[in-house]
Protein backbone atom coordinates (compact mmCIF):
# COMPACT_ATOMS: atom_id res chain seq x y z
CA UNK A 1 0.00 0.00 0.00
CA UNK A 2 1.28 3.47 -0.58
CA UNK A 3 1.71 5.58 2.32
CA UNK A 4 -0.01 9.13 3.18
CA UNK A 5 3.01 10.81 2.32
CA UNK A 6 3.50 9.21 -1.29
CA UNK A 7 -0.18 10.04 -1.62
CA UNK A 8 0.94 13.78 -0.23
CA UNK A 9 3.53 13.84 -3.00
CA UNK A 10 1.59 12.68 -5.97
CA UNK A 11 -1.40 15.39 -5.09
CA UNK A 12 1.79 18.24 -5.13
CA UNK A 13 2.51 16.26 -8.41
CA UNK A 14 -1.23 17.00 -9.72
CA UNK A 15 -1.62 20.49 -8.84
CA UNK A 16 1.77 22.04 -8.38
CA UNK A 17 0.94 23.79 -5.28
CA UNK A 18 1.66 23.02 -2.02
CA UNK A 19 -1.14 25.07 -0.26
CA UNK A 20 -3.66 23.78 -2.83
CA UNK A 21 -2.68 20.14 -1.93
CA UNK A 22 -2.89 20.84 1.75
CA UNK A 23 -6.42 21.48 0.88
CA UNK A 24 -7.08 18.50 -1.23
CA UNK A 25 -5.76 16.45 2.00
CA UNK A 26 -6.72 18.32 4.63
CA UNK A 27 -3.92 18.44 6.54
CA UNK A 28 -1.31 21.71 7.06
CA UNK A 29 0.74 23.27 4.26
CA UNK A 30 3.43 22.52 6.77
CA UNK A 31 2.58 18.91 7.29
CA UNK A 32 2.69 18.78 2.94
CA UNK A 33 6.44 20.70 3.38
CA UNK A 34 7.58 18.04 5.88
CA UNK A 35 5.95 14.65 3.85
CA UNK A 36 8.06 16.10 0.95
CA UNK A 37 11.31 16.44 2.55
CA UNK A 38 10.82 13.28 4.18
CA UNK A 39 10.89 11.96 0.61
CA UNK A 40 13.78 14.09 -0.27
CA UNK A 41 16.03 12.66 2.82
CA UNK A 42 14.14 9.22 1.87
CA UNK A 43 15.69 9.20 -2.24
CA UNK A 44 18.59 11.92 -1.48
CA UNK A 45 17.77 13.90 -3.93
CA UNK A 46 15.44 17.11 -4.54
CA UNK A 47 11.86 16.74 -5.69
CA UNK A 48 10.49 20.27 -6.34
CA UNK A 49 12.26 23.39 -7.25
CA UNK A 50 11.00 26.59 -7.45
CA UNK A 51 11.77 28.52 -10.53
CA UNK A 52 10.69 32.15 -11.16
CA UNK A 53 8.29 31.73 -8.32
CA UNK A 54 6.59 28.91 -9.73
CA UNK A 55 7.31 25.07 -8.85
CA UNK A 56 8.48 22.69 -10.79
CA UNK A 57 9.45 19.15 -10.73
CA UNK A 58 13.20 17.83 -10.90
CA UNK A 59 14.03 14.53 -13.78
CA UNK A 60 14.07 12.70 -10.03
CA UNK A 61 10.13 13.60 -9.08
CA UNK A 62 9.44 12.68 -12.93
CA UNK A 63 10.61 9.17 -12.78
CA UNK A 64 9.18 9.02 -8.63
CA UNK A 65 5.94 10.00 -10.49
CA UNK A 66 5.94 8.02 -12.88
CA UNK A 67 6.75 4.60 -10.47
CA UNK A 68 4.18 5.48 -8.29
CA UNK A 69 1.39 5.59 -10.74
CA UNK A 70 2.50 2.02 -12.09
CA UNK A 71 2.24 0.97 -8.16
CA UNK A 72 -0.93 2.25 -7.53
CA UNK A 73 -2.22 0.41 -10.77
CA UNK A 74 -0.67 -2.54 -9.49
CA UNK A 75 -2.27 -2.26 -6.27
CA UNK A 76 -5.68 -1.57 -8.00
CA UNK A 77 -5.35 -4.54 -10.07
CA UNK A 78 -4.54 -6.81 -7.00
CA UNK A 79 -7.82 -5.19 -4.95
CA UNK A 80 -9.36 -6.13 -8.47
CA UNK A 81 -8.87 -9.85 -8.17
CA UNK A 82 -9.17 -10.19 -4.14
CA UNK A 83 -12.77 -8.14 -4.58
CA UNK A 84 -14.16 -9.74 -7.47
CA UNK A 85 -13.92 -12.87 -7.15
CA UNK A 86 -11.73 -13.96 -10.13
CA UNK A 87 -13.49 -11.83 -12.52
CA UNK A 88 -11.16 -10.13 -14.95
CA UNK A 89 -11.78 -6.23 -15.40
CA UNK A 90 -10.06 -4.67 -18.18
CA UNK A 91 -10.01 -1.10 -18.96
CA UNK A 92 -8.39 -0.01 -22.30
CA UNK A 93 -8.29 3.29 -24.79
CA UNK A 94 -8.00 3.34 -28.27
CA UNK A 95 -8.00 5.67 -31.06
CA UNK A 96 -10.62 6.17 -32.88
CA UNK A 97 -9.36 3.95 -36.11
CA UNK A 98 -8.35 1.20 -33.92
CA UNK A 99 -11.74 1.41 -31.52
CA UNK A 100 -14.03 1.81 -34.15
CA UNK A 101 -12.39 -0.35 -37.18
CA UNK A 102 -9.70 -2.71 -35.81
CA UNK A 103 -10.33 -4.26 -32.51
CA UNK A 104 -14.04 -4.97 -32.76
CA UNK A 105 -13.51 -9.06 -33.29
CA UNK A 106 -10.80 -8.79 -30.07
CA UNK A 107 -14.06 -7.16 -27.91
CA UNK A 108 -16.36 -9.85 -28.94
CA UNK A 109 -13.82 -12.41 -28.30
CA UNK A 110 -12.97 -11.13 -24.60
CA UNK A 111 -16.65 -10.68 -23.93
CA UNK A 112 -17.74 -14.00 -24.98
CA UNK A 113 -15.92 -15.04 -21.64
CA UNK A 114 -18.03 -14.95 -18.88
CA UNK A 115 -15.78 -14.21 -16.38
CA UNK A 116 -14.85 -10.32 -18.15
CA UNK A 117 -15.80 -7.10 -17.47
CA UNK A 118 -14.86 -3.91 -19.93
CA UNK A 119 -14.13 -0.57 -20.11
CA UNK A 120 -13.12 0.97 -23.61
CA UNK A 121 -12.98 4.69 -24.28
CA UNK A 122 -12.50 5.78 -27.78
CA UNK A 123 -10.78 9.21 -27.90
CA UNK A 124 -8.10 10.93 -29.70
CA UNK A 125 -4.09 10.10 -28.61
CA UNK A 126 -3.96 13.35 -26.73
CA UNK A 127 -6.63 12.41 -24.12
CA UNK A 128 -5.95 8.66 -23.87
CA UNK A 129 -2.26 9.64 -23.28
CA UNK A 130 -3.90 11.53 -20.22
CA UNK A 131 -6.40 9.38 -18.90
CA UNK A 132 -3.35 6.93 -18.48
CA UNK A 133 -1.47 9.63 -16.87
CA UNK A 134 -4.50 9.63 -14.03
CA UNK A 135 -4.54 6.02 -13.70
CA UNK A 136 -8.02 5.75 -15.23
CA UNK A 137 -6.85 2.92 -18.36
CA UNK A 138 -5.08 -0.05 -17.58
CA UNK A 139 -3.44 0.67 -21.32
CA UNK A 140 -4.58 2.01 -24.69
CA UNK A 141 -4.27 0.76 -28.69
CA UNK A 142 -3.04 4.16 -30.52
CA UNK A 143 -1.76 5.54 -33.98
CA UNK A 144 -0.19 8.57 -32.69
CA UNK A 145 2.68 9.67 -31.76
CA UNK A 146 3.95 9.09 -27.55
CA UNK A 147 6.88 10.08 -25.36
CA UNK A 148 9.10 7.00 -24.87
CA UNK A 149 10.08 8.12 -21.90
CA UNK A 150 7.08 8.05 -20.28
CA UNK A 151 4.87 5.41 -21.94
CA UNK A 152 5.97 1.92 -22.20
CA UNK A 153 4.94 -0.07 -25.51
CA UNK A 154 4.03 -3.22 -27.37
CA UNK A 155 3.41 -3.25 -30.95
CA UNK A 156 0.08 -4.08 -31.99
CA UNK A 157 0.60 -4.27 -35.53
CA UNK A 158 1.26 -2.05 -38.86
CA UNK A 159 -0.89 -0.22 -41.12
CA UNK A 160 -0.66 1.85 -44.72
CA UNK A 161 -1.41 5.32 -44.02
CA UNK A 162 -3.76 6.31 -47.27
CA UNK A 163 -5.72 8.83 -49.14
CA UNK A 164 -9.68 8.74 -49.46
CA UNK A 165 -11.53 10.67 -52.50
CA UNK A 166 -15.07 9.81 -54.42
CA UNK A 167 -14.62 6.42 -56.15
CA UNK A 168 -15.15 8.74 -59.63
CA UNK A 169 -12.43 11.43 -58.35
CA UNK A 170 -9.11 11.68 -60.84
CA UNK A 171 -7.03 10.89 -57.84
CA UNK A 172 -8.53 7.18 -57.58
CA UNK A 173 -5.99 4.30 -57.80
CA UNK A 174 -3.06 6.67 -58.62
CA UNK A 175 0.08 7.90 -56.71
CA UNK A 176 -0.12 11.26 -56.19
CA UNK A 177 1.92 14.30 -55.09
CA UNK A 178 1.85 16.66 -52.37
CA UNK A 179 1.40 19.63 -54.96
CA UNK A 180 -1.15 18.22 -56.70
CA UNK A 181 -3.63 18.10 -53.49
CA UNK A 182 -3.25 21.60 -52.70
CA UNK A 183 -6.12 23.23 -54.97
CA UNK A 184 -8.26 20.18 -53.09
CA UNK A 185 -10.56 20.58 -50.03
CA UNK A 186 -8.82 18.73 -47.87
CA UNK A 187 -10.83 16.95 -44.28
CA UNK A 188 -8.93 16.50 -41.46
CA UNK A 189 -9.39 15.32 -37.72
CA UNK A 190 -9.27 17.40 -34.65
CA UNK A 191 -6.12 19.02 -33.11
CA UNK A 192 -4.64 15.71 -30.50
CA UNK A 193 -5.40 13.23 -33.37
CA UNK A 194 -2.81 10.64 -34.53
CA UNK A 195 -4.11 10.91 -38.20
CA UNK A 196 -3.49 14.73 -38.07
CA UNK A 197 -0.31 14.56 -36.29
CA UNK A 198 1.06 12.07 -39.28
CA UNK A 199 -0.31 14.13 -41.87
CA UNK A 200 1.50 17.71 -40.80
CA UNK A 201 4.44 15.92 -40.42
CA UNK A 202 4.27 14.55 -43.97
CA UNK A 203 2.87 18.45 -45.18
CA UNK A 204 6.08 19.48 -43.58
CA UNK A 205 8.64 16.84 -45.37
CA UNK A 206 7.40 19.21 -48.47
CA UNK A 207 7.26 22.74 -46.80
CA UNK A 208 3.62 22.57 -47.03
CA UNK A 209 0.82 22.53 -44.40
CA UNK A 210 -2.94 22.69 -44.36
CA UNK A 211 -2.77 26.56 -44.55
CA UNK A 212 -1.50 26.12 -47.90
CA UNK A 213 -4.82 24.18 -49.57
CA UNK A 214 -7.56 24.99 -51.32
CA UNK A 215 -9.74 24.82 -48.11
CA UNK A 216 -9.27 22.11 -45.03
CA UNK A 217 -11.84 21.46 -42.99
CA UNK A 218 -11.99 19.96 -39.11
CA UNK A 219 -14.21 17.04 -38.33
CA UNK A 220 -13.92 14.73 -35.46
CA UNK A 221 -15.89 12.19 -36.88
CA UNK A 222 -14.93 9.20 -39.15
CA UNK A 223 -18.50 8.56 -40.30
CA UNK A 224 -18.59 12.54 -40.79
CA UNK A 225 -15.48 12.37 -42.91
CA UNK A 226 -16.35 9.46 -44.81
CA UNK A 227 -19.68 10.71 -45.43
CA UNK A 228 -18.18 13.87 -46.76
CA UNK A 229 -16.14 12.49 -49.38
CA UNK A 230 -18.37 10.20 -51.07
CA UNK A 231 -20.68 13.35 -51.37
CA UNK A 232 -17.47 15.02 -53.20
CA UNK A 233 -16.66 17.71 -50.77
CA UNK A 234 -13.11 16.78 -50.60
CA UNK A 235 -10.24 14.61 -50.22
CA UNK A 236 -9.04 12.94 -46.74
CA UNK A 237 -5.97 10.75 -44.98
CA UNK A 238 -6.81 7.56 -43.16
CA UNK A 239 -5.20 3.78 -42.24
CA UNK A 240 -6.39 1.64 -44.68
CA UNK A 241 -8.25 -0.35 -42.67
CA UNK A 242 -10.62 2.29 -43.07
CA UNK A 243 -10.16 3.13 -46.90
CA UNK A 244 -11.25 -0.34 -47.22
CA UNK A 245 -14.20 0.08 -45.31
CA UNK A 246 -16.50 1.46 -47.83
CA UNK A 247 -16.30 -0.11 -51.11
CA UNK A 248 -17.80 3.62 -52.46
CA UNK A 249 -14.28 5.28 -51.35
CA UNK A 250 -11.39 5.98 -53.91
CA UNK A 251 -7.73 5.30 -52.71
CA UNK A 252 -4.82 7.18 -53.85
CA UNK A 253 -1.54 7.25 -52.44
CA UNK A 254 1.12 10.04 -52.39
CA UNK A 255 4.29 9.44 -54.25
CA UNK A 256 7.55 8.46 -52.99
CA UNK A 257 8.22 5.96 -49.91
CA UNK A 258 4.36 3.58 -49.01
CA UNK A 259 3.67 5.92 -45.40
CA UNK A 260 3.16 3.03 -42.70
CA UNK A 261 2.46 3.46 -39.25
CA UNK A 262 2.39 1.36 -35.94
CA UNK A 263 -0.61 0.58 -33.82
CA UNK A 264 0.99 0.70 -30.18
CA UNK A 265 -0.10 -0.77 -26.72
CA UNK A 266 1.23 1.34 -24.53
CA UNK A 267 0.99 1.79 -20.68
CA UNK A 268 2.38 3.64 -18.42
CA UNK A 269 6.23 3.26 -17.96
CA UNK A 270 6.95 0.99 -14.91
CA UNK A 271 3.76 -0.45 -15.11
CA UNK A 272 3.40 -4.69 -15.14
CA UNK A 273 -0.03 -5.01 -17.50
CA UNK A 274 1.56 -8.28 -19.84
CA UNK A 275 -1.36 -10.50 -17.89
CA UNK A 276 -3.89 -7.88 -18.88
CA UNK A 277 -2.47 -7.45 -22.79
CA UNK A 278 -2.65 -11.25 -22.42
CA UNK A 279 -6.33 -11.28 -21.32
CA UNK A 280 -6.93 -8.96 -24.89
CA UNK A 281 -4.92 -10.52 -27.12
CA UNK A 282 -5.14 -14.62 -26.92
Amino acid sequence: MLDHRTETFMTVCNVMNYREAAELLHITQPAVTQHIQFLEKEYGCRLFLYENRKLIKTPAARMLEDYLCSAKQREDFLREKLKNNGLRELRIGATKTIGDYVITDQIHKFLDQSDTSLTLIVDNTKHLLQLLEQNALDYAIIEGYFDKNRFGSQLYRRESFVGICPKDHPFAGKEVSVEDLLSETLIHREKGSGTLAILEDKLLEHNESLERFHRHICISSFKMIIDLIKSGYGISFVYEVLAKSDPELGIFTLKGEPLIREFNIIYLKYAEVGEKIGWFLD
